[in-house]
């Protein structure tokens, strides 16, 4: 049984013994109930429960047993019904109307508080549409100047490119006011975020520059504590500015092209920022992390990194699903050209077999980014379920359409949605067919989801094929499933000698595996341990082979990105501090290159 209080200090544990023995050896006719009614009073129960439970229990003289189930019954309907009434209250308080929050939690249950919301926001901007509609044509909810609307016209003519996995950026500045965030707070967020941004993502990076400014508050000096506490309140209330200056360190481009993508206008040659002397190639290096970061973190690795700005890419821009990421390298940019057969660009085109079964209320033609995991069994069934019940409630789709964003499911059947398959997900990367087979699905889709973006990768790279015509020598830093590896190999780059070193077994026996199927002629010499591999190790092995081309890899986002809502502790934490691991390295390889050029 449940424990009740009759305040604060005191508990009663019911699952005694002697309780229900006091009460089983009252005869039923010598009932005191007075005495009765008192040891209601001291187990915590008010005079008005104990009065309506005798009444409920009837008879002119119930047992004390059967009074107390009736007190056990009337409490517990109490706490839930106080609970329920407590959570709509909030939700009607955050300004959505009581009649779509009671509909809401009757479709939900109300212990699903995010589902609720999740739902109730659907419903909102599902309202808002509507209301639209009837609206003059020129209006600037439905303006074709506006900007932020027309984010990725540039990625196809048709009215649905433009609707591309997003919500309309003014109402979901709307939602995140009514949810209670500045609303300059939430602005920037959704400027640095971008449209395809869930606003999940958002208020997760809202989250994240909170826990920024708490840090340098606790972690600053005694004389500057003192300063802000200080502070008179209208001072206090700069916060947002200085927000606002510390996103700028390092701003994330709108749109995500870093210094020009295929297809797209704005390519340009020559960098804006040129690369400091002491940092230019050979040796070459190439680094890639998750674009959305902690504040301060991209400037930060800039400055390990030769101060070097990175180049910021959206991988939508090659294949079909978003990858927001930023890459430090000292790569020449001029004469960069495309992997061939160039990927397909929409959902559709690469996976034909959905189209048929794509409703026409899901504009979406881009997938999200591919994660490390999927959608259960469970949430897809659901949404069958749902659509076949409502499939035309606007409602529903809304929602439905936002599940499927969250999870990149595909239609593969009359109201049937599925997560993307391993094989999918290597498609969508640009890795070969059966790249990650032999493994177990959970591993696939973990190693899938950290890997690099092929694609986006090989365009980098391959400023390199006339620079090593006879073939490269690599170090291959956290190389994953070897997506460096198979860019280069996919460019027609041979690649006379790769050190490999990966600490997760199951992704070097992957990597081994390419290796092998594709005939690679070169030597494969393979570490578990970035910190294993010392000063002493990479001066030998350059002294054997001449040398390293290319330092390539990416550092674990573990403590960076946005879905680590526990542990989002930037560049200092566990695993994102293996950073500093491919600083020293690189540092090591290049300080060697130079004495072995004397």
């Amino acid at each position: 049984m449940a424990k009740h209080s009759a305040g604060d200090e005191d508990d009663v544990n019911w699952n005694t013994d002697d309780e229900i023995d006091n009460f089983q050896s009252s005869p039923r006719n010598v009932v005191n109930m007075d005495e009765t009614v008192a040891k209601f009073i001291e187990m915590g129960f008010s005079i008005e429960m104990i009065r309506r439970a005798v009444e409920e229990t009837g008879g002119e003289n119930p047992e004390p047993m059967m009074i107390l189930e009736t007190l056990f019954k009337i409490s517990t309907s109490s706490e839930a019904s106080s609970s329920k009434s407590k959570v709509i209250d909030e939700l009607i308080g955050m300004g959505f109307s009581e009649e779509l929050v009671i509909k809401s939690i009757q479709e939900h249950g109300e212990e699903n508080l995010e589902e609720i919301t999740n739902a109730l926001l659907s419903y909102a901007e599902a309202e808002k549409m509507h209301e639209t509609e009837n609206e003059d044509i020129n209006n600037n909810y439905l303006s074709d100047d506006n900007d932020d609307a027309n984010l990725y016209s540039g990625l196809s003519s048709s009215d649905e490119e433009n609707e591309l996995n997003s919500f309309n950026e003014d109402g979901r500045l709307q939602d995140l006011i009514k949810m209670g965030y500045p609303r300059k707070e939430a602005s920037i967020a959704l400027e640095r975020c971008g449209e395809i941004a869930s606003l999940a993502e958002v208020v997760d990076f809202i989250f994240a520059a909170q826990m920024a400014r708490q840090l340098d508050e606790f972690w600053a000096a005694p004389d500057e504590q003192e300063r802000r506490t200080n502070e008179p309140p209208p001072r206090r209330r700069k916060l947002n500015t200085d927000i606002a200056s510390d996103y700028e360190l390092i701003h994330l481009p709108n749109p995500m092209i870093g210094f020009g993508v295929p297809k797209e206008p704005g390519l340009i040659t020559e960098r804006p920022v040129p690369i400091p002397n002491i940092a230019l190639g050979p040796p070459y290096f190439y680094y890639e992390n998750v674009a959305m970061t902690p504040k301060g973190v991209w400037a930060k690795m800039s400055s390990h990194l030769y101060d070097i700005k990175p180049e910021f890419v959206d991988s939508l821009y090659f294949c079909a699903a978003a990858r927001k990421r930023g890459y430090i390298h000292n790569l020449p940019i001029k004469n960069r050209f495309e992997i061939q057969p160039t990927p397909h660009y929409t959902i559709q085109e690469e996976f034909p077999l959905t189209k048929k079964w794509w409703p026409d209320w899901d504009k979406r033609t881009k997938l999200n980014c591919v994660l490390t995991c999927i959608a259960s069994a469970q949430l897809t069934n659901k949404i069958r379920k749902r659509l076949e019940k409502h499939e035309r409630d606007p409602y529903v789709q809304k929602d439905v359409v936002d599940q499927c964003k969250k999870w990149n499911l595909v239609w593969v059947g009359k109201n049937k949605a599925a997560p993307l398959e391993p094989y999918e997900m290597e498609r969508l990367l640009g890795f070969p067919n059966n790249h990650t087979r032999g493994i177990s699905r959970k591993d696939r889709y973990k190693s899938l989801g950290n890997s690099f973006q092929v694609d986006t990768v090989a365009y980098h790279l391959s400023v390199l094929k006339p620079l090593y015509p006879k073939g490269i020598n690599v170090l291959s830093l956290f190389t994953g499933i070897g997506g460096g590896e198979v860019a280069l190999h996919r460019l027609q780059i041979p690649m006379k000698l790769v050190v490999s070193v990966e600490i997760l077994e199951v992704n070097r026996n992957i990597f081994r595996s390419f290796w092998e199927q594709t005939n690679q002629k070169g030597d494969l010499i393979e570490f578990r341990d970035v910190e294993e591999l010392d000063d002493f190790k990479i001066e030998g092995l350059m002294d054997q082979y001449g040398g390293f081309d290319l330092v390539i890899g990416g550092s674990p986002c573990n403590n960076l990105a946005g879905a680590n809502r526990v542990s989002r502790s930037g560049l200092e934490g566990d695993q994102s501090s293996l950073f500093y691991d491919y600083c020293r390295i690189l540092e090591a390889v290049r300080s060697k290159a130079s004495r072995m050029r004397r």
